[in-house]
This record gives structure tokens, sequence and C-alpha cells, in this order.
């Protein structure tokens, strides 16, 4: 009995101490899954956090990608204008240097030109004096020598060539001719015109009219100038204004004497001058 007593409470102990370990392992395996799951809904927040931060890299990369392209993009755009900016200035300055050289030019040319209407001013005003010289015999009433518009006139009155509606030259005209063309022979390139000239009181004789007076007149000189005294034809020509070129009125007896005048016009040779001119 003792001895049964003794191994049932050793198997009551037994069982106790049995049932005792299942239900410690079974709260340690909770504890376990509850740490188990703890963990998983950690590492799955973690998992999201991680995705996001992710998806947010990304899209920052995305982002800097595009301001990269962007700033390469405006880099390649301010090159170009650079480049456009330094072809424009190189272009400028081959046209300032064109234009200052252009300038350097015409000034020269224009220094060049002066110098020639210089020169001709005084060839003229030397011609005007040999002219004035030559015929300085003749009183102030009888002919006039002056410039104008770069040419000598030799204004012949006609009392000192022609009688009254003639266009024969008389003696003294004759002379006054020779001196003229002694002058005219020393320097073969002055070009001459011979002008005839009219007061506006109507011919009634032996000409038609006073064209054909004036031109008359003015081809009678050409006639002495070139046979009598040699000047050569090709540099000569005649002409007749009949009234219509007079010097004063035609309504008074002194206006009309000095309109009735035959006027040579010398002209020295600016083939020179045209030829800067053009």
């Amino acid at each position: 009995m003792k001895h049964l007593l003794l191994s049932l409470a050793i198997l009551i102990v037994c069982a106790s101490f049995t049932s005792c370990v299942s239900k410690k392992k079974f709260v340690q395996a909770t504890n376990a899954i509850n740490a188990l799951q703890q963990d998983s809904l950690r590492f799955e927040n973690d998992l999201s956090t991680l995705r996001k931060n992710l998806r947010e890299s990304g899209q920052q990369n995305e982002s800097l990608k595009k301001e990269l392209n962007d700033i390469t993009s405006a880099k390649s755009l301010k090159e170009q204008e650079l480049n456009n900016a330094q072809q424009l200035l190189t272009s400028t300055k081959e046209q300032l240097s064109n234009t200052t050289l252009t300038i350097e030019e015409q000034q020269k040319r224009l220094e060049a030109l002066q110098k020639l209407i210089d020169q001709q001013r005084s060839v003229v005003e030397n011609l005007r004096k040999t002219i004035n010289n030559a015929l300085g015999q003749y009183k102030a009433e009888d002919l006039d020598v002056f410039v104008k518009d770069g040419k000598v006139y030799v204004s012949l009155q006609e009392k000192l060539l022609f009688k009254s509606g003639s266009a024969v030259v008389g003696k003294d005209g004759q002379e006054a001719l020779g001196k003229i063309a002694q002058v005219l022979n020393t320097d073969p390139k002055i070009q001459i015109v011979v002008e005839g000239h009219t007061d506006s009181i109507p011919i009634r004789r032996t000409f038609e009219d006073n064209w054909a007076l004036s031109t008359a007149r003015a081809v009678s000189i050409v006639r002495i100038l070139t046979k009598d005294y040699q000047v050569d034809p090709a540099r000569v020509v005649a002409s007749g204004h009949s009234y219509f070129d007079p010097r004063d009125t035609n309504a008074t007896t002194e206006g009309r004497a000095l309109n009735r005048r035959t006027e040579i016009i010398l002209s020295p040779n600016l083939d020179e001058l045209y030829r800067l001119m053009e």
C-alpha cells in the first residue's frame, strides 16, 4: 500500500511536471509567434518605406535627369548664342575694317579731286590772264574777259566785229581774233565754243531771222580762226542763240548793245577731273 501510494505520488508528480513543461513551451511558442508577427509587420513597414523611398528616389532621379538635360540644352544654347555673337562680332569687325578702308580711299580720292580742281582753277585763271593780256589794247566797251562755270569767256561786242545786221568780220575784229588764236594755238587741249547772240529787234534784210544772224556770225568767226589762224577745226564748235540768252534787258538801247555780242568760250581739258568723279 505504501509502495502503491508512493508510486501514485510519483505518477502524479510526473504528470504534474509533464503538464508544466508543455504549457511553458506553448507560452514560449506563442511569444515567438507574436515576435515573428511583429518582426514581419516591421519588415513589411520597412519594405513599404523602402519602396516609397525608391519611388521618390526614382522621381528625383528623373527630375535630376530632366534638370541635367535642361542645363545641357541651356548650355548648348548659350554656346550657340556665344558662337553667333562671336561670328557677328567678327563680321562687324570686318565690315568696320572695310568701311574704314573705304573712308580712307574716299578721303584720298577727295583730296586728289580737290587738288585737281585747284589745278584746273589755276589753269583757267592763267588762261584768263593770258587772253586778257593779249587783248589789253582793246577797251572794256569792246570786249570783256571773265571766268564763268570753270571756263574763260571772251565776250566781243558787235561794234568790234560786225556792222549792224552783217555777219562779215571787219579788220579790227580779225586782228582781235588773231591775238586770241595765238593763245589758243599754244595749248591744243583747249576746247572752243563760239556763240552768236543778238538783241530782240527782228532782222528785216539779209537774214531770215535773229537765229540765222547769230549762227552766221559764229560760223564766220570759226572760219577765221581755223582757216586764217590755223586753229584745229576739231576743237571748235559754232552755235547761235538768237536773243534768248541776253546779258542785259532788251528794253533799253544800252541793254540791247550788250546783248549784241559773240562769245568765244574756252574750256581747259577736264578729262582727268571727270575720271576722278566717276
